[in-house]
């Protein structure tokens, strides 16, 4: 018996050293590389998020931008599903939002005004009439803090910024932190979270737009989508909710059902005509601040499926009504008229000014939560 510890004890620790590398390869992996600088001469970097059974994701500390998800098709081929640029100076320059963290109200606000606490703010109007996604200074424009963190399912992503009271109209010091991750079910997960010094209100989402065919593949209206959502918030000509809740059936916008996003997209319905298609928010069934399904599209010719789970109350569904073709994509072909769709999970948009809209307020002492999940799957 003495003769054989040292044999089993070699087994076990095989055994462990086996299982502690196999744990690693399967948690995420992040590499980090210095992609240039602002023209105030901040460092800009890029990382890229790879873990097995799982898309691989690069991020940017510029506006905290998803630069490209690498998916596979039902024949194990990948290719890049969302739009974007080649280079920093593409971002730099950008308009569109292609994958940014927008905020501190992401969406549009009425008139680029609102009461708080007894106090009227105006705030940068940047669409029209109205504040869009946090002004033209918003989040997407900074370059934000980075920090890799290891932990026992491999690395996570932590980018923050600081938005200081008064910025873009905002009142209060806001500190905002996204953490993006990996999942062993071929999610990439967006933790945001925020805390303030002084009440404001905040609504933060990711902007990607997405093409399952691949980046600058054409337009997007083959996709068969589903949403989890009995009703959606009509818009007045600007685009912003008139208030009420309206229920999807008998309307284009039932999608509670897979229907492809270009099947009733030019029918004359009034809410289609203002927006050029679909840009408006539907409320997600289910409890707000659970993790729940309220999005699935699925692309027939490549087999992706993208599906979308949020905490939040609604969801924007955007079909690229503004692409014109004038973005050269990274791809070098061009980004034409609903190239990309967007599913942009959120706080409905203009609730500082809609007393009946879940609230946004975020008070000292409090912290701001939501989680998102882009999760890749075939068929």
């Amino acid at each position: 018996m003495p003769r054989r510890w040292p044999f089993a004890v070699s087994a076990v620790l095989a055994l462990t050293i086996l299982g502690v590398a196999m744990t690693a390869k399967a948690g995420t992996r992040i590499e980090r590389k210095t992609w240039g600088t602002t023209p105030e001469g901040q460092a800009v970097e890029l990382f890229t998020l790879t873990r097995e059974g799982a898309p691989t994701v690069a991020v940017t500390s510029h506006g905290a931008y998803i630069v490209s998800i690498l998916a596979a098709d039902r024949e194990g081929r990948t290719v890049d599903v969302v739009l974007g640029y080649g280079d920093l100076a593409g971002y730099l320059g950008d308009t569109g939002y292609l994958g940014a963290v927008v905020g501190r109200y992401a969406n549009r606000i009425a008139g680029g005004t609102f009461s708080l606490g007894g106090q009227h703010y105006t705030l940068a109007r940047n669409n029209g009439p109205n504040a869009l996604h946090g002004g033209p200074q918003g989040f997407h424009k900074k370059v934000w803090a980075a920090r890799v963190v290891s932990g026992p399912d491999g690395d996570t992503l932590e980018l923050s910024c600081v938005s200081p009271d008064g910025e873009e109209g905002y009142p209060g010091t806001l500190t905002a932190t996204v953490v993006y991750s990996l999942t062993a079910d071929g999610g990439l997960r967006l933790d945001y979270s925020a805390t303030t010094d002084a009440p404001t209100v905040v609504n933060l989402t990711n902007h990607a737009y997405f093409n399952l065919a691949g980046e600058g593949s054409g337009d997007v209206l083959g996709h068969e989508m589903q949403l989890e959502a009995d009703a959606f918030t009509p818009v007045d000509d600007t685009l912003i909710p008139t208030g009420e809740l309206r229920p999807v059936e008998g309307t284009p916008f039932d999608f509670r059902t897979p229907v492809a996003i270009g099947a009733r997209i030019d029918d004359p319905h009034p809410q289609l005509q203002v927006g050029g298609g679909y840009d408006h928010n539907f409320v997600v069934r289910g409890t707000p601040g659970e993790l729940r399904l309220a999005a699935r599209v699925y692309e027939p010719g490549s087999g992706r499926v993208l599906e979308v789970l949020a905490t939040n109350p609604g969801v924007q569904v955007y079909t690229g009504n503004f692409l014109d073709g004038s973005i050269a994509g990274k791809s070098g072909r061009a980004y034409e008229k609903r190239g990309g769709f967007c599913l942009e999970t959120q706080h409905f948009p203009d609730s500082p000014n809609q007393p009946t809209f879940p609230p946004v307020v975020l008070e000292p002492g409090d912290r701001y939560e939501q989680t998102t999940v882009f999760r890749f799957s075939v068929r």
